[in-house]
Order: structure tokens, then C-alpha cells, then sequence
């Protein structure tokens, strides 16, 4: 079989194991079995097989065993696990992948144990031999990422490197990430049970990220998960800390928020930046940057630079910026995204690692060079960016011209230590530390599984929608009403409409008295398009609280595209009661009666906005009201208002039939040619318009056979314009 034949087949095994469908996955396994030439699990296929069968028997023959829940279960898990095995065995050789290669690059070190690297990572750290101890911990990165499933006593000697309080943070932070990288590429009960042991870790640091592993292993094996008890015991009991459903809906908002990150950069390069570099000129002539002197420059914003700002649609995308910063939005991606190329992230462990002073990469300059020293210090306080952009920063202040350099090191004095302490003092005290742990993670992970030489490598994680709190397994935990109704609002204010309709459902099982609710309902549903359900929705808010006008809008506008003029038009008179100087409900009132064919009162509604507005806002259903009703007169001088202010291909139209109206056969020819212009001569999409008129030009007193004669003419106008 080829690399891709046993994916596809170990695919199709996981699919039917997912779906409960066992016997098609025993037929798919023995297929990779043969396939593949994997003999040695076939042994193991046939006990799997004959277990179910004589399950299945004594299920038919009636026969009640208390265990047949959990052999089924065992079952089940058994031909997961086998599945995984012959897949990998089967990619072992041959497969390119990151996973496969750097797992048969350890397997020629064959003296490289769990153990001695424990005893290497303790020599070298009590030595100060920075370089050999780091170099180690990449050694044991990889060996946990790519090992088979652990073994129990494997297991217990990865514990004791977790927990050894002799080793700094980073190498139990270093081991999270490992196991976590590892349960993405294949299950294993044993690595996923070491990341409940140090969910009891005392730093937060490793704390944080081993939930989030936790997390990101129960979503990709969802379906599996709950066929362990051991997890399922496991969460209960984590569940019993502190702060354990806080901590959930708090990485389940980053994750949300993570999705975000592409958007954001997008309006970065092709809208800030360049309203920056277009704004930049005239700042320049404006405060005259070469005369500026350190003398001059004062904590007071020059007033002018002021106005600039709010002359230009920067100073709106810049506030709008701040705010995404303040709330944890990943602002610094597309700063960084170029500055990875350093041979610190060649090895693929370092993009997940801590940042700290103590790194090899910085050498001995952080022990002689005070300023350096000082600027590490303060990158490492510095909460608003994550670890990984750290490293790309320093790297980069590093090729910088000595001269230059120096005089940045200059600027990292105590003062601005102070500075970035208290900035980071301020962002925990608004988002709380877990917050910038969480988000600092994430967005670690964010650039592995984006920019990493070789993330194609890897399942990207971002892909998926990662909503943790429909996971049933964790449902019991995040359940309550306070975290739902957090997670549906954040998904309602980032616009994902579909994922906050899920829980604002949720929520209306056990809530059918909140008006409030059923307007969210209905506002997800209509920016889905689904009017109808929008609507039932309204309707229901409707009655909960019948004096909300925003509702009542709402509902008068879903009946409206509905094409229910008559049911709209009720609405729209219960809200202008209630807020009756409201000129954009009067138009929509005039449209109601327009669409129900009643101009006389339509042209009373549009008559009145033109009277109070003042604007030209009620030109155009003037213009065509008059039309219909027959004042052709009245019609041409509206048209005649509407055409000296940027007309559309409609207000031609329009425009012609009013003269063809008043027998003005010429000009209505100009106009219908002004209007296949405005198509870019696209005669095709002008006669659809066009057609949809012919009933009003027909009760205008136009003879049918005068409209063929008519579109002749133009065709004949417009070729001998050519």
C-alpha cells in the first residue's frame, strides 16, 4: 500500500469506530492488515472479532450480562488502539512526515533513556552548562513526541523530571508540550494521564498549558474519550480545583478569539498600514520633524496632530486596534510572521518554549552587558507578547549595527523596566494572569501550527472550531448559565452567528421567559439568512416584552422580506406610534404601501419625509410613486433632481420610461442608452431591468408592440455609437 492507501483505510477505520459501525472497522482493519503486510496484528484482529461475536450472540439469544457495557466499550477502545498501531507501524519506514523522520533519528541512539536524560538535564543544570542542558531538553522534547504509548514505568519517570522542583519551569513546560504534541498524532491513555498528574503542578505556568492540552486531546478524540472511565474520573476530579470552569470558559474564549488573528492582520497590511504610510507625508509638513529637539517634546498631543487624526479614517481603525490589544487579540502576528527564520526556531521544540533569561542563545553578554541584561528583563515581563515573538524580538535587536544596538540598550534602563512592569501589572489586573498565560500559549501554538518550516506536517489545530463547551464529556463542567451565556456573547460580538445560536438554544431549554434571549435567537438566525426562523423568534420576544421597538422593527423588517407588505405595515405603525418623528419608518411605511400597490397613501408617506428631511432621501420613491400614479410631469422633475446627483442604472431607466410616458420618444432613448452605459454596455442585464417594468409601462398607456420597436431602436442607437 501506498503512504496515502493506509491513511485513506485507517481513515475509514476510525470513522466506522466513530459511528459504532464495528464490523465495517474489523473489515477495514484486516484490509490495512493485508495492505500493508502488518501480519503480526492478526492475532490480535481475530480475538476483537470473536470477543464481539460471541457478545453479539448472547445479546440475541436474550441473555443479560452486566458487563456488556463495558466489554463493548473495551471493544471499541482495543480496535482504536490497534488501528493506531498498525498505522504507525505501517508509516514507520517510509513516511516523511516530521513525526516519522525524527522518531527513526532517535531510534540509532538507542542508549538515549527517559532516565538518563533525567540525570543529564540535573548534572548540566547544576552546573551552569546552559548550552548542554538545553540541548538535552530538546532530546527530550522529541522523545516524548514521538514515542509509542507509554509504558506504566516510562510514565513514572516522566512524572519525576514533571515534578522535580531542581529543574527550572521550562522543562516541565517543555514536557507539556511534548505530550500534547504527541496525543495529536496518536491516542495514548498514558501520556494523556500525565497531564492530569501535573494538572497539580504548583507553577501556573505549566498549569495552564497542561489544560490546555488536556483540552485540545479531549476535541480531536472526542468520540473515544468517553470510552475510558479513567478520564472521565480523572475530570471529575480536576473539576474539584479552584477556578477549574473559569479556566475552561477562559481558554475557550482565547481560542475564539484565536480565530481572529488572520482577520486582524489582514486589516493591518491592507488598511492601517496604508493609511499610515499615506498620512505619513503630511504629518511630517505638519509638526516638521527635523526641528524637533528633545526640549520641545512634552507629555501634551500637539492639537493639530489631533485633528489629522480624526480628519482620516485612521484614528477609528487605530482605537478599534487599542481595543483588540486590550482585549487579547493576537495584534503582534503580523509584526513577527518574518522575523522566525533565526536558527533558534530550526529545531522545532524552541517554538513552543518559555521565554527565559537563561536561554543558551543569549550567550554570556547576559551577564556582561548591563543594558542587555536590562532589556531581557524587561522581555520578560513584557505580557503582551507571547514567548515565541520574544525570541524573534531579541534575535533581531541582535543584527542590528553595533551602533545601533547600543543605543537601544541605552533605552532599556530601570525606567523602562518600571514601565513594562506596570504595563504588565495592568493588563493582569484587567484580563487576570491566567488570562495572559492562556493567551500567551495560544498564541505560541498559533504560530507553530501557522508559520513552523514544517506545519504541514502537523493536523492544524485552528482549523477546527475548538468549541470545548459542546464536548459532552465536558459538558457537565461548563454548563452553567454564567459560562455559556460569556461564550455565546463573544461569539455574537466576533460575528460567528452559527456558533452563538447553538448555546442561546442551549439557554432557551431551561429559559423561555427571557425576552432578551429570544431577540438574540432571532438577530444569529437573520444574519443566517434564516428569516422565517428569525422571525418565530421576534415574534416570541414580542410577546415576552411587547414594548422593545428594536423587536418590533426587527419584526416588521423580516415580514417585509418576506414579501408580507400588509403583515410589516402593522409592525411598522405599532413602532411609529412609539417613536413617531422617525422619518426612515415613515419610508419604510410609503415601501409597504409601494409594494401593496397603494401610491396615493405611499406618496403621502414619502411626501412628509421629503418636507421634514430636507435631503433627497425621498426622491426616488417620489419619482416613481408619481410615475405610477400617472403625474408624469411630477416624475420628470423629480428625475431631473435625481440625475444631477450621481444617478444609477435604475434612475435612467426610470427616467426613460417617464419621458416614453410623455411621448417623448428621443429622450427616452437617450436615457435607456445612458443606462446600458452605466452596464458597460451590457445590453443583456439592461433588458432584464428593463422587463420588469413592461406591466407598469403597459398601465402607462404603452402599446406592447411599441416596446419591441423600442429596444430595436436602441440597438441600433448603440451600434452606430460604436
Amino acid at each position: 500500500m501506498t503512504l496515502q492507501e493506509i491513511n485513506k483505510a485507517y481513515n475509514r477505520i476510525i470513522g466506522s469506530l466513530d459511528s459504532k459501525e464495528l464490523k465495517n472497522a474489523f473489515d477495514s482493519i484486516q484490509s490495512l492488515i493485508s495492505g500493508s503486510r502488518e501480519i503480526s496484528f492478526q492475532d490480535k484482529l481475530n480475538e476483537l472479532q470473536d470477543t464481539y461475536k460471541y457478545m453479539l450472540r448472547y445479546r440475541i439469544e436474550g441473555a443479560k450480562d452486566p458487563m456488556q457495557e463495558q466489554i463493548y466499550n473495551r471493544i471499541q477502545t482495543s480496535s482504536y488502539e490497534l488501528a493506531d498501531r498498525i498505522r504507525n507501524k505501517a508509516l514507520a519506514i517510509e513516511s516523511p512526515l516530521a513525526f516519522y523522520s525524527r522518531r527513526r533519528s532517535l531510534q540509532v541512539q538507542p542508549n538515549v533513556t527517559f532516565e538518563n536524560l533525567h540525570l543529564q538535564l540535573s548534572k548540566h543544570y547544576a552546573t551552569g552548562n546552559r548550552a548542554e542542558y538545553d540541548a538535552m531538553l530538546i532530546v527530550l522534547f522529541n522523545k516524548i513526541w514521538v514515542s509509542d504509548p507509554f509504558t506504566i514505568e516510562e510514565a513514572a519517570v516522566i512524572k519525576n523530571i514533571l515534578f522535580d522542583n531542581e529543574l527550572p519551569f521550562t522543562a516541565g513546560c517543555q514536557i507539556v508540550s511534548a505530550l500534547m504534541l504527541g496525543l495529536q498524532a496518536a491516542f495514548d491513555p498514558e501520556k494523556l494521564m500525565l497531564l492530569f498528574d501535573a494538572a497539580n503542578h504548583e507553577n501556573e505556568e505549566i498549569k495552564v498549558r497542561v489544560l490546555i492540552s488536556i483540552l485540545l486531546t479531549l476535541y480531536v478524540y472526542r468520540k473515544r474519550t468517553a470510552l475510558y472511565p479513567q478520564i472521565t474520573n480523572r475530570l471529575d476530579a480536576l473539576s474539584e480545583t479552584p477556578g477549574f470552569t473559569k479556566a475552561i470558559r477562559t481558554i475557550t474564549l482565547r481560542f475564539i478569539l484565536a480565530r481572529e488573528t488572520e482577520k486582524i492582520t489582514r486589516k493591518l497590511q491592507n488598511e492601517i498600514i496604508p493609511e499610515m504610510m499615506k498620512l505619513s507625508p503630511k504629518i511630517s509638513n505638519k509638526i516638521n520633524l527635523k526641528d524637533i529637539t528633545p526640549e520641545q517634546l512634552g507629555e501634551e498631543m500637539n492639537p493639530e496632530w489631533e485633528n489629522i487624526f480624526a480628519d482620516s479614517s485612521l484614528g477609528k481603525k487605530m482605537e478599534e486596534f487599542s481595543e483588540l490589544q486590550q482585549e487579547g487579540a493576537d495584534v503582534m502576528h503580523s509584526t513577527f510572521v518574518h522575523l522566525k527564520s533565526f536558527p533558534f526556531f530550526r529545531e522545532l521544540s524552541n517554538w513552543l518554549l518559555p521565554f527565559t533569561t537563561e536561554h543558551s542563545s543569549f550567550g554570556d553578554r547576559f551577564n556582561q552587558n548591563n543594558g542587555e541584561k536590562l532589556m531581557l528583563d524587561s522581555m520578560t515581563l513584557a505580557a503582551f507578547m507571547c514567548n515565541s515573538d520574544k525570541y524573534s524580538l531579541y534575535f533581531s535587536m541582535m543584527q542590528l549595527p553595533e551602533e545601533a544596538k547600543k543605543m537601544m540598550m541605552n533605552q532599556f534602563d530601570s525606567q523602562a523596566t518600571e514601565m513594562i512592569q506596570q504595563n504588565k501589572e495592568e493588563l493582569i489586573s484587567k484580563r487576570g494572569k491566567l488570562e495572559a498565560i492562556t493567551g500567551q500559549y495560544i498564541q505560541d501554538l498559533y504560530r507553530f501550527f501557522k508559520i513552523y518550516p514544517g506545519h504541514l506536517d502537523f493536523n492544524d489545530i485552528f482549523t477546527m472550531p475548538l468549541d470545548f463547551h459542546n464536548l459532552s464529556i465536558l459538558r457537565p463542567y461548563i454548563s452553567d448559565e454564567e459560562s455559556l451565556s460569556s461564550i455565546a456573547e463573544f461569539y455574537l460580538r466576533k460575528n460567528y452567528f452559527s456558533d452563538a445560536l447553538t448555546i442561546f438554544n442551549q439557554l432557551a431549554e431551561t429559559n423561555q421567559d427571557s425576552d432578551i434571549l429570544f431577540q438574540k435567537i432571532g438577530y444569529c438566525k437573520q444574519m443566517n439568512d434564516d428569516l422565517q426562523g428569525a422571525l418565530d423568534a421576534y415574534l416570541r420576544a414580542d410577546l415576552l416584552n411587547p414594548g422593545s421597538k428594536w423587536v418590533i422593527r426587527r419584526i416588521a423588517g423580516c415580514y417585509r422580506s418576506l414579501k408580507e407588505p400588509e403583515e410589516a405595515l402593522k409592525y411598522y405603525r405599532r413602532y411609529e406610534k412609539l417613536n413617531p418623528d422617525n422619518l426612515s419608518i415613515t419610508i419604510s411605511i410609503g415601501h409597504c404601501y409601494l409594494e401593496l400597490r397603494n401610491y396615493s397613501e405611499a406618496l403621502k408617506c414619502f411626501y412628509k419625509v421629503d418636507y421634514l428631511d430636507g435631503n433627497n432621501k425621498a426622491w426616488r420613491p417620489i419619482a416613481w410613486c408619481s410615475f405610477l400614479t400617472g403625474k408624469y410631469d411630477q416624475a420628470r422633475n423629480y428625475y431631473k433632481k435625481i440625475l444631477s446627483n450621481q444617478p444609477n442604472t435604475q434612475d435612467l431607466l426610470n427616467a426613460g420610461h417617464t419621458e416614453w410616458a410623455l411621448q417623448n420618444i428621443k429622450g427616452a432613448i437617450e436615457f435607456y442608452r445612458q443606462a446600458v452605459e452605466k452596464e458597460n454596455r451590457d445590453f443583456y442585464k439592461f433588458q432584464e431591468e428593463f422587463n420588469q417594468d413592461i406591466p407598469d409601462l403597459i398601465v402607462a398607456g404603452i402599446e406592447d408592440t411599441e416596446i419591441s420597436l423600442m429596444m430595436d431602436q436602441l440597438r441600433y442607437v448603440l451600434s452606430d455609437s460604436l
